[in-house]
Formats: structure tokens, sequence, C-alpha cells
């Protein structure tokens, strides 16, 4: 401030040193009109494409380090979008189950699978979403960061640091891909799926992600029966069989669904695999077709 009105004050002086003489050619006596437009101050706007060596809940502009994706890091930006509409013209960011958290989500889901090559549930890793600070959003920052991160297995949801980008992170054999499991259950519940190659003896295998419908989570809870039966569909899809009644006396199913404030933030993503007790597969059941996966 003090550096302005230094520079105001000088002008002023010079203005009225100038008032009592003739201007010189070319002079207009106007000393401000020829001064360049100061350019409209710009919202900060992260990138995309960069990583991050610790997790952000909050984009607040002095936790922001990104780093190069070589280096050791813990989430990845992959998408950039802004948010528009009533969602933008809220008082204060999106909070968890708000449609403008569930916009954002929705946008983030498409974006980030295209980038990995898959469904990004289809791998061991993990999306937030990101919004400006309040004290950002008051000032006009509308922006949503897609981040993506790597977790340690489908039962411990520990990021794990990385020194690649995930960009093509799905291809075909990636070890980040879900693949061949052995189920460690009490009862109905899973308490741990051990992941294993699919070479190995196991009993359980990745098919596929089914989109829920946009439902409560409450509702879902009730009726989760309605996720087996459609992993029974991508079952047989995934297997090459036929879809029909006989589905659940060739396999069981095992279900991963999202948490409660996940499905409300909008993931409706639940992870399907195809479950054998009865006997020990050693390799993958991918189009196998009937043989591979009889009646029992």
């Amino acid at each position: 401030m003090r550096r302005w009105g230094t520079a105001l004050a000088v002008g002023m002086t010079v203005a009225l040193a100038l008032a009592g003489c003739g201007a010189p050619a070319g002079v207009d006596r106007d000393l401000t009109d020829d001064w360049p437009a100061v350019p409209a101050a710009k919202a900060f706007v992260p990138e995309a494409g960069v990583c991050h060596p610790t997790i952000q809940d909050i984009g607040y502009l002095s936790g922001y380090n990104p780093v190069d994706c070589t280096a050791s890091h813990r989430g990845e930006t992959l998408h950039v979008g802004t948010l528009t509409g009533p969602d933008a013209d809220r008082g204060a960011p999106p909070r968890a189950g708000s449609t403008g958290m569930r916009t954002a989500h929705a946008e983030c889901d498409g974006r980030v699978s295209k980038v990995v090559g898959a469904d990004w549930r289809s791998g061991r890793l993990q999306l937030s979403v990101v919004f400006p600070s309040p004290p950002a959003w008051a000032g006009g920052s509308r922006w949503f960061r897609c981040d993506l991160s790597e977790v340690t297995s489908l039962d411990d949801r520990s990021v794990t640091a990385r020194s690649a980008s995930l960009r093509g992170a799905l291809a075909p054999g990636s070890p980040l891909t879900l693949g061949c499991y052995n189920p460690k259950l009490k009862k109905d519940d899973i308490e741990q799926m051990q992941p294993v190659a699919c070479t190995a003896k196991h009993h359980a295998e990745f098919v596929g992600v089914y989109q829920f419908p946009d439902i409560t989570y409450a509702e879902f809870e009730r009726t989760s029966l309605r996720a087996h039966k459609a992993c029974q569909g991508l079952i047989a899809k995934y297997v090459k069989v036929p879809n029909n009644s006989d589905m659940r006396y060739r396999s069981g199913t095992i279900i991963y669904h999202p948490f409660e404030e996940e499905w409300t933030n909008g993931d409706r993503g639940v992870q399907c695999f195809l479950w054998v007790s009865d006997r020990t597969l050693t390799k993958s059941l991918k189009g196998a077709g009937s043989k591979a996966l009889p009646v029992r």
C-alpha cells in the first residue's frame, strides 16, 4: 500500500507542477490515461497431471506442493473440473452427500476411469474429490480436483507411496488390477481376501463392477441381495455361461461395496467376485465357459 501511496503522491506533485505551464508538443497534460491497465487478479486453479506427497481432504493453497510423479508421492490429480449452475451459487464448498459433491464425483468417476484405462474400482485404487478451502470458495474459486491413490489391498485402504504416474495403470496385466483370491470367511462375512496369482490355488476371482441404482444407503443394505443377483449377471458374462436361474448353482458371489459416506457422495460401484467353495481353481475363469463353471 505504501508504494501505491508514494506513486500517487509523486504523480500528484508532478501534475501540480505542470499545471502552471504550457504542455510540450505531444503531451496532453493527462498523466494517467497512458498507463497500462492493471490486469484482473486470477484465482488459483490447481493443475492436472501433477502428484502430491500427501493426501489433501481440503484444497488449502498452503498445502499445495505438487511434485513430479517420478518422485515419491501418495496422490495424483488426474482431472480438474469446475462446478457451475446452482452447485456453484452456494456460499460454501459442497458438503458430503450434497448435489455438488455428487456432481463432482460423477465427473471425476468418468474422467479418472478413462485415464487409467478401466473402471478405477477394478484396481487397488482410491478416488478423492478435493474442493477449494472455504476462504478460496468465498473468493470465487469453483474448481474441484480428482485425485487418485494406490491402496494396499481390498481390505486395507491405507494409501501407499508411488514413484510413477497412474495413467494407464489398469492396462491388462497390471499388478494393480484385481484378480484371484482366497477368501477368509466368518459365517457370511468376509474377513479377508488374500490375493494370489490366478495360476495358484484359489476360490474367488474378480469379474467386474456393477453400478447400483441411485437409492439410499439404508435401502441398499435392506436389499443387498439385489447386488448379489446383479453380480451373478456379471459372472455369467465374464465366464461366458447362460445368465439364467442355474447361475446360483454354478457360482457363489462375493461383493465389496462403498462405505456409507462414499455411497452418499455418489459412488454406487459394487465390486463383484465369483466364488466356488466346493473345489479349488488353478486358472482364471474368464471366457472359460460351462465346462469350467458347471451347474452343481
